[in-house]
């Protein structure tokens, strides 16, 4: 994973989410919370989405081969996929299913450790505002001057959205589980730690359902932004030259396929034709770093004057 793609990011919430996941089975262990324990599938779940996100970068560096001449570049794309679908089946489903059960057979805090999951909660706040402000600082230079929903709607890395959605809804979920571990101890009644157990898996299966939209939009392939596509159509016409029409599309975070039809005079030689398509390539990519693959077709737009 090159370091555009938010491998620090990836690593600060791996190491928070395993401490955090140590101490909130310790905590259900000696309370039997269901908030609690859905807190720690939380963070599991989270600590192999993380993991997942680095094998996802490692597997994308790999060469072009001919059964794969375009790369690997879009492996990144499937497992922040695969991420969504974790955080929805083994986060969310799974703290919907402890929240109806103890719905059913509700039970207060048990045991003389009643202060240790607040302890936790308040720990774990901590750790992972710290985890969620190094993602907000990795993530700052490709955002620009974007609003952070548009960033998380049309960043081409998928690391970072995903480790922020991430680490903003641990953040939710640890309040919510902090709200029903607060007003079961306050009140006895173990209803209150099933409904902040309920309120997490609601909040995780929206934000699976919100990486799963965007990670698929990228699986289908999407075009360049409009800053970049807009910095292609000046590098091919700077000299003059007719775009006729243009496409574009991401093989991976940091490879844009070009894709471009472009008028030529009547009569125009073979030679002249290959030299202003070597030419606009070099353009395009002094303008365009991430445009690695690019084909440039020559065509006569109706009307077009005989060559000299």
């Amino acid at each position: 994973m090159s370091a555009g793609g938010g491998t620090k990011a990836v690593v600060a919430a791996l190491a928070a989410n395993l401490a955090i996941a140590a101490m909130k089975v310790v905590a259900f262990a000696l309370t039997a919370s269901s908030s609690m324990l859905a807190e720690a599938i939380h963070s599991v779940a989270d600590s192999g989405n993380q993991i997942l996100l680095l094998i996802g970068g490692k597997r994308a560096s790999r060469q072009a081969s001919p059964q794969h001449p375009f790369g690997y570049g879009r492996e990144r794309y499937i497992y922040a996929f695969i991420v969504s679908i974790v955080l929805f089946s083994v986060g969310g489903l799974f703290a919907l299913y402890e929240a109806w059960e103890k719905l059913q057979h509700p039970h207060g805090i048990e045991g003389p450790w009643w202060w240790v999951p607040v302890a936790i909660l308040l720990g774990s706040i901590i750790a992972e505002s710290l985890s969620f402000r190094t993602g907000l600082r990795e993530a700052r230079p490709h955002r620009g001057s974007q609003s952070w929903v548009a960033f998380i709607r049309t960043a081409k890395q998928p690391e970072l959205p995903v480790v922020l959605l991430e680490d903003f809804g641990a953040l939710i979920g640890l309040v919510c589980a902090l709200f029903g571990v607060s007003l079961t101890l306050a009140t006895g009644s173990g209803a209150w730690d099933a409904i902040g157990t309920g309120l997490i898996g609601l909040l995780l299966v929206g934000i699976a359902a919100i990486l799963a939209l965007e990670t698929s939009s990228l699986l289908l392939g999407e075009s360049a932004s409009a800053e970049d596509i807009a910095r292609i159509e000046a590098a091919i016409s700077s000299d003059g030259t007719r775009i006729i029409h243009l496409r574009t599309m991401h093989l991976g975070p940091e490879e844009l396929l070009v894709a471009a039809k472009f008028g030529v005079a009547r009569g125009a030689s073979g030679e002249s034709i290959a030299r202003a398509i070597d030419d606009a390539e070099a353009r395009i990519r002094s303008a365009v770093p991430s445009a690695r693959v690019i084909y440039l077709e020559p065509d006569i737009p109706r009307g077009a004057p005989a060559s000299r």
